[in-house]
């Protein structure tokens, strides 16, 4: 890593290049447009830009449009590029290029990944030892990939028999998998092949019997269970289990025993169950806990005890066990850990001596480790702000577990903890090369009071010798704030440019998340999403005000639902930023929420409510970006997306965009790029997802003093 000064210098000079180039260009792309009038509870909106949603993807107006914003995007950002270029290669030189995992043990065998030179993906291994000194080659990614613009891979399942392996891989970034069957020892593919799956496969105790979940080919919600037996063709599968209500996500799973095949069924506020003799796989799933409207849970079994987290009768869930004759009937559950008003049950990770929670106490995780006496042990961490969660652990007959940590200044790091005397020993820390030191920079936790009084936390971190708390130093601010998903401060080396050229990392946990308790889910969605808006520019202004940033220099990002925020605090404080990301955006909320053919939509209405009801209706209304765009002048933007966005789909940043640059009655940068190969998680590849981040930095360094 050089030094900072060579990185203060050099912003200079860029940005001496860019007082004349980063400007908007005459010649940005005017979308035509075709009044569609929308009409819902007796209130009709007009949306000129309806045109562009192409479900199949092949119409060449929408195609080319597309296309003129890419080069205009390209063209705007001409001058930052050479900076693009010094930041990718920055962001990938920090990046071990011949790297691997710590060997897991599952069965009989010890596996773990290999990543070589400037390969893309991983080649996956397993051998009869923790040194792998006898390693069998199961797949190279690299392989499977060569040929696809975008592949990921899904999941790897291998046979009870430890002789077949499923893997899953989608070539669009759609999220539509295909399954595909190897022999190990051969290494010949078989001729079985499942198509348009979710990607998991779940294997019945038998080896040639398996299940998966087939998706609806419009939703994109998977719905539907098949069984499959190997060396049979798919047409011949049969149909297990049929969800009727699309408000479900469906997975699939296994017992922590083995003995049973788990249906999973998640909606916003409730969960179902339903459960196969893993042994006897041609017989019928049935429901393991009769589904209650708000009643959500997660359940696992080993040996004779099953476990259950639940939030019945307990906000913030507590832990209950039950037996085979028991399960079904939750006044006969026993309670095992009580519900807390100040702490946050998680999850259980089962041994077969010891039992892991994940809790969170005031936003901060720890782990509390129980013996089968009962004895409880906190395993707690010392940073200021940090992420920690439970690794893989296959085999429950251990008295040691994996545990994954990292923090703002800490790279992630695999630990082995003792159960029996809570004793850390590291495994593995990520190497970061360059000059990286951790005690050059410093993290903090702060509460911030937002507008009603209610204290909002953030994490911050910088880099010691280049802040200096007296309001220069630019700030970049990143949020979420949905789905009760709690953003945990962790380690990026891609922040690390950001932080050596004198920036400010903040995370605003704003309501939405779940980082203080399930209320605070609560308090950020459906009629309550108003604060997560909120939190975030009170966020800000606070940290101007306590000279953590210049006014001037501040910058704010967020993807998916975070780009729903972006689109919302743009709308609602666009003064307060100089420069804006916003990634794959959720941006055209009340249009998408009242069209069930669009995916995803039925599974979201106990997230932001469901429009068809006009209270519901009114509330979207008020803050959905989209409709919200106003004459007004709004910071620079950069806006991306994928174009088979399965999640978020292209045409909502690509309206918006449209519709801004109608409305917007400033000069500033608004650029918008899509990937035309890529889904709702962009490129794939270990390097090439890193041209993304780099393009976000160079666009905010290059705004500096322009």
């Amino acid at each position: 890593m050089l030094n900072c000064h060579y990185y203060l210098f050099n912003i200079g000079f860029f940005v001496s290049h860019l007082e004349h180039s980063l400007r908007i260009l005459p010649d940005f792309p005017v979308a035509d447009k075709h009044p569609h009038t929308l009409t819902t509870h007796g209130k009709n909106r007009v949306d000129n830009y309806y045109w562009m949603r192409d479900d199949e993807r092949k119409n060449q107006q929408v195609l080319a449009h597309l296309q003129a914003e890419n080069t205009y995007c390209d063209n705007q950002l001409a001058a930052i590029k050479p900076l693009q270029n010094t930041l990718f290669e920055e962001l990938k030189g920090r990046i071990v290029k011949d790297d691997n995992t710590v060997p897991v043990k599952d069965g009989k065998y010890w596996y773990h990944s290999e990543v070589r030179g400037d390969d893309e993906y991983s080649r996956h291994f397993r051998s009869t030892n923790i040194n792998a000194s006898d390693k069998h080659l199961l797949l190279d990614v690299n392989i499977l990939a060569a040929g696809f613009d975008f592949y990921e891979l899904g999941e790897v399942a291998i046979s009870p028999s430890e002789q077949v392996l499923a893997y899953s891989q989608d070539v669009e970034g759609r999220r539509i998998y295909t399954v595909h069957f190897k022999d190990i020892l051969s290494g010949e593919l078989l001729d079985d092949v499942l198509e348009n799956t979710e990607g998991q496969v779940v294997w019945a105790n038998d080896n040639k019997t398996l299940f998966y979940v087939r998706k609806d080919e419009q939703t994109l919600l998977g719905f539907q269970v098949f069984r499959h037996t190997l060396g049979s063709a798919q047409s011949e599968d049969v149909l297990v289990y049929e969800e009727s209500d699309r408000s479900f996500y469906m997975g699939l799973g296994k017992s922590r025993d083995e003995s049973l095949i788990l249906i999973d069924l998640a909606s916003t506020e409730t969960n179902d169950t339903y459960v196969l003799d893993a042994n006897k796989p041609l017989g019928e799933f049935t429901q393991l806990i009769p589904r209650e409207e708000g009643h959500e849970f997660d359940v696992d079994k080993l040996n004779d005890t099953f476990y259950i987290v639940t939030n019945w009768q307990a906000k913030n869930f507590r832990l209950m066990t039950a037996t085979s004759d028991t399960v079904a009937n939750k006044s006969q559950w026993v309670e095992h850990t009580a519900h807390r008003d100040d702490v946050l049950l998680e999850d259980v990770e089962t041994f077969n001596d010891f039992l892991v929670l994940t809790e969170r106490e005031q936003g901060q995780t720890r782990f509390v480790i129980i013996n089968k006496q009962g004895q409880r042990r906190k395993l707690e961490f010392d940073d200021p702000c940090y992420y920690a969660a439970v690794a893989m652990n296959p085999e429950p007959n251990t008295s040691h577990a994996r545990i994954y940590y990292s923090s703002l200044t800490t790279p992630g790091t695999l630990y082995n903890v003792n159960l029996e005397t809570g004793d850390k020993a590291v495994l593995k820390q990520q190497q970061v090369l360059g000059d990286f030191n951790a005690d050059n920079y410093t993290s903090e936790r702060l509460f911030i009071k937002a507008r009603d009084g209610v204290s909002v936390p953030v994490s911050i971190v910088y880099r010691q010798d280049t802040f200096n708390k007296d309001g220069t130093n630019p700030l970049f601010q990143y949020g979420y704030g949905a789905y009760g998903y709690t953003i945990d401060p962790n380690f990026s080396s891609s922040s690390l440019s950001l932080l050596d050229r004198g920036f400010v990392y903040v995370i605003a946990h704003v309501r939405g998340g779940e980082m203080l308790g399930r209320h605070w889910y609560e308090q950020g969605k459906m009629q309550h999403k108003q604060n997560s808006f909120n939190d975030f520019i009170d966020v800000t202004k606070a940290l101007i005000a306590q000279g953590y940033c210049s006014a001037n220099k501040v910058f704010a990002s967020g993807g998916s639902a975070g780009g729903l925020l972006m689109g919302a605090v743009l709308n609602q404080a666009p003064e307060l930023y100089l420069g804006v990301g916003s990634h794959v955006p959720f941006l055209d909320v009340l249009t998408t929420m009242l069209d069930e053919s669009i995916p995803l939509t039925t599974n979201e209405y106990d997230e932001w409510g469901n429009p068809n009801d006009e209270q519901y209706y009114k509330v979207i209304e008020a803050y959905s970006p989209y409709d919200n765009i106003s004459a007004q002048a709004y910071p620079h933007i950069l806006v991306t997306t994928g174009l088979h966005d399965s999640q978020v789909q292209y045409w909502e940043p690509m309206k918006w965009v449209a519709k801004m640059r109608e409305y917007k009655t400033d000069n500033n940068i608004l650029v918008f790029k899509t990937d035309m190969d890529a889904g709702h998680g962009g490129a794939s590849g270990r390097f090439k997802s890193l041209e993304e981040k780099a393009l976000e930095i160079a666009f905010f360094i290059g705004l500096l003093n322009t």
